[in-house]
């Protein structure tokens, strides 16, 4: 059984990802040209002409170090995606990343051009970037930032058109190199969680890739009471109707759920 819609995962999502790379890829090579040329005419413009090599270089080193590291950024939001639940530790988690990452780009791409200008006869200080660090850093955390903001979207684009696979009265949920197989039938609500949804049982949540449109789909039985929560009406004990119209579900399991008067004709309907 696979989940299709899971960052990372299958066959799909690595064609996925190597795509995601390729295009960085590309767009990092357009910009390298871009910015070769505008060093030129301003070195020039100021009096300051250098070779052409140098600027390629410099450029081309700064690339490929980037596009070296996007693994293991799109690693960093696989393995610490953005979620309602406890936001300081993977904000804090990206935060370290990014700082991480920036020391290792200025790292890398200042052993890539001391090894470069060897070759050409030139020297070239291989920790000479790390005196500009504060400068290359801001540079840094804007393109990672980029990153982290755009791969998520660039998988729910890829998901659109990839069908769930799991079966009918199972579902297969990856927690970090675990698999966790929850059956249907044990699932009392599920709740939106940014790219998530949290799958409750009587032993706990679970959280699962997947919108909480497609688990709408996906399970037979279950009613929506608010934008952002799913309930299995078999789990409902009772309904508290407010004086606004909106309402509180006791489950079987003791948990009380708020609902939104715009669901209530839904509940009413499955209840039918």
């Amino acid at each position: 059984m696979t989940t299709r819609d899971r960052i990372g995962e299958g066959d799909e999502d690595r064609r996925g990802d190597l795509l995601f790379i390729g295009l960085f890829a590309l767009f990092a090579g357009g910009v390298i040209v871009v910015d070769i040329f505008s060093t030129l005419h301003d070195r020039a413009r100021f009096g300051q002409p250098v070779s052409w090599w140098e600027p390629t270089v410099w450029e081309v080193s700064s690339g490929v170090v980037f596009t070296a590291l996007l693994p293991g950024m799109l690693w960093l939001v696989r393995r610490w995606p953005p979620r309602l639940e406890r936001p300081f530790t993977w904000v804090a988690v990206y935060i370290a990343g990014g700082l991480v990452f920036s020391l290792f780009h200025v790292i890398g791409m200042g052993l890539l051009r001391s090894a470069a200008y060897s070759l050409i006869g030139g020297v070239y200080h291989a920790l000479g970037p790390l005196g500009d660090w504060p400068y290359e850093l801001r540079k840094d955390l804007l393109i990672y930032a980029g990153t982290l903001a755009g791969y998520p979207l660039w998988r729910q684009f890829r998901a659109r058109g990839i069908p769930i696979h799991d079966t009918p009265d199972v579902l297969e949920v990856r927690d970090g190199a675990r698999r966790v197989f929850v059956p249907v039938a044990d699932l009392l609500w599920v709740e939106a969680a940014g790219n998530y949804v949290e799958l409750h049982t009587r032993g706990g949540a679970v959280l699962h890739r997947a919108s909480l449109a497609q688990m709408e789909r996906r399970l037979a039985g279950f009613v929506r009471i608010h934008r952002s929560r799913l309930v299995s009406r078999a789990a409902v004990a009772q309904v508290e109707t407010k004086s606004s119209g909106d309402f509180n579900l006791r489950l079987t399991s003791g948990e009380t759920l708020a609902g939104s008067r715009r669901f209530r004709a839904a509940l009413r309907s499955s209840a039918a």
